[in-house]
């Protein structure tokens, strides 16, 4: 297969891929958009809100405003660490550990429970030897859960503030918390999953089970509640995989079709999200414009790594074209899926931040792997996380208003309202913590003995690995690059800070700059008004998340994919 058979596979692949998601984004964008009221329209589940939130003293119509919201959002995660931490810790004396798994070291399971309550699921072990199926079921597929809930809790206080006229509250984060889960990825899931498992995902209790080989050796198949902890891995954006090989394990993503569906489950809720931002600013052009932004970045960026892979090696370009039907890298690719699906896989995952894999991203061209690098240090917003995505995009689209105020000489305004000092400071805060996170701890590990040590490979390609690390621990995105041993003392507790701080750092300013919104009243719509739901601002849109992407990490990117690529071509 040559570049121009790629592409021309690729093209229509994409268009049927966007016309699907948003066909389905639609109308969970509307049921959102509902989900968000403080008054829920559906009179029984908000007798149900009403009965089981008064358990806990908690009256659905008892508003936050952005310190108490920030304060029970830290409080939910920091108990589900805890919670996590100490499953992991106990699981070699717990029930349903039929394998007799032992608990892993402090330092694992702190990172790994960091890992999955920040919806990153950086995994420095092997799902199917590490953990027992408890730890998969209460701990990682729960949290998988509850940290989707979270990011999608952020967004919908976000909208809030910049929706509502002169009001000191973003709604309530445990009325948030609990209709996410219970109302819109408990029934999502449990449908997808029953829907997995008619293709072919394996959902069980059963001890590994030992089976003789065509070559006549015994082989250990692992067994275990899959298909549920898949469900929620792929709506949830979390992309931790039961099994080590994710989603290029036949028992976790065993056909073509359910590769697609995976891929669509995705960018689903992320998508809708806009489409509920926009039904709540009062023009749904306001979040298709977002959704715009997202999809044109996101096709440029498949395009990319399909051309690249389909290019490969230039050195077995020139020596065994000869021998060769093609030179295209399907190095650590699946056969079932093919070149352009994995690219497609690769890039949606890295786009949005989730760590699941289906091909192996360290087997990429140097090209190929620069492009999930920087969707990543990009802040993962095109279509992102659940939650997540949107109000990362929402902060690009105000510091290209503000952007755009400079030009004209304006105050800058969105959606009538004012951004002033402390909106700058919080939209530009939001946007700092991730880049600082990403470059200081890269510099620290390759300048010390502990993080040169786990580096397998050298030169640029070690680097490019310490790099993508540290870009996916702080923008919650949970893939690697393999050849790095990453679960070492040092890697841990560098991977576990940045995965935390990259999480929580931004929700607080979100959270900030929200409340601050909220307060202001809307003001009317003028001639001298910059319109932000048109092509103009689409493209000034764009422009500012890849400018600021390419002042922040171009020299580090130099040093990396970059350079690893001309030192290819150049033999």
């Amino acid at each position: 297969m040559d570049s121009l058979q790629a592409l021309t596979q690729a093209v229509p692949l994409l268009a049927l891929y966007l016309v699907t998601l948003f066909v389905l984004a639609y109308p969970l964008g509307r049921y959102l958009y509902r989900l968000m009221q403080t008054e829920f329209s559906v009179p029984v589940l908000q007798r149900i809100d009403t009965r089981v939130l008064g358990c806990i003293g908690v009256h659905p119509n008892q508003n936050m405003c952005w310190q108490h919201y920030a304060l029970a959002i830290l409080a939910f995660n920091l108990l589900g660490i805890l919670f996590l931490f100490g499953l992991q810790m106990l699981q070699s004396v717990l029930p349903l550990n039929p394998a007799g798994i032992e608990s892993p070291t402090w330092h694992s399971a702190l990172n790994t429970a960091v890992s999955f309550v920040t919806n990153t699921n950086w995994q420095g072990y092997a799902g199917e030897t590490s953990m027992s199926y408890l730890t998969q079921m209460t701990g990682l597929a729960v949290q998988n859960f509850l940290s989707a809930t979270t990011g999608i809790a952020v967004a919908f206080a976000l909208i809030r503030g910049l929706t509502t006229h002169s009001v000191a509250h973003l709604g309530n984060a445990w009325v948030d918390l609990w209709r996410i889960s219970v109302y819109l990825l408990l029934p999502l899931a449990t449908v997808f999953a029953l829907v997995l498992v008619g293709l072919g995902v394996i959902q069980n209790f059963s001890a590994p089970i030992i089976v003789n080989t065509l070559e006549g050796v015994q082989q250990t198949l692992p067994m275990g509640p899959v298909a549920s902890q898949e469900a929620i891995k792929m709506l949830g954006t979390n992309g931790g995989g039961f099994f080590n090989a994710n989603s290029s394990h036949p028992f976790e993503n065993p056909t073509p079709f359910s590769n697609w569906l995976q891929m669509l489950s995705v960018f689903l809720i992320p998508a809708a999200l806009c489409m509920a931002f926009g039904f709540a600013a009062g023009r749904l052009r306001q979040g298709l414009v977002l959704l715009g932004a997202m999809s044109l970045v996101f096709v440029c960026a498949v395009l990319a790594v399909v051309y690249a892979e389909a290019q490969g090696h230039s050195i077995l370009q020139q020596t065994l074209q000869t021998t060769l039907s093609t030179t295209s890298n399907f190095e650590g690719k699946e056969t079932r899926f093919g070149l352009v699906e994995s690219a497609l896989f690769v890039v949606i995952t890295t786009a949005a931040s989730c760590g699941a894999v289906n091909t192996m991203h360290a087997s990429l061209t140097p090209l190929g792997g620069v492009v999930p690098t920087v969707l990543m240090q990009l802040g993962e917003v095109i279509f992102g996380g659940v939650g997540s995505g949107l109000y990362g995009m929402l902060l690009f689209a105000v510091l290209a208003v503000f952007v755009a105020g400079l030009m004209i000489g304006r105050t800058p305004e969105y959606l009538g309202k004012k951004i002033e000092p402390f909106d700058l400071k919080m939209v530009v805060l939001g946007l700092l913590v991730t880049p600082l996170l990403v470059l200081f701890g890269t510099a620290i590990a390759v300048l010390s003995q502990a993080g040169v040590s786990s580096m397998l490979n050298p030169s640029a390609h070690g680097f490019a690995e310490v790099l993508y690390a540290f870009s996916s621990a702080a923008n919650n995105n949970g893939s690697a690059f393999a050849g790095l041993s990453s679960n070492t003392l040092f890697y841990n507790l560098m991977l576990g800070f940045a995965m935390f701080v990259g999480r929580f750092g931004v929700i607080v300013a979100v959270l900030a700059w929200a409340g601050s919104m909220a307060l202001k009243p809307r003001l009317p719509v003028t001639q001298g008004t910059l319109s932000t739901d048109n092509g103009l601002f689409l493209g000034l849109l764009v422009g500012t998340v890849l400018m600021i992407g390419a002042l922040t990490f171009i020299p580090a990117l130099a040093l990396a994919g970059i350079v690893e690529h001309l030192w290819l071509i150049h033999g």
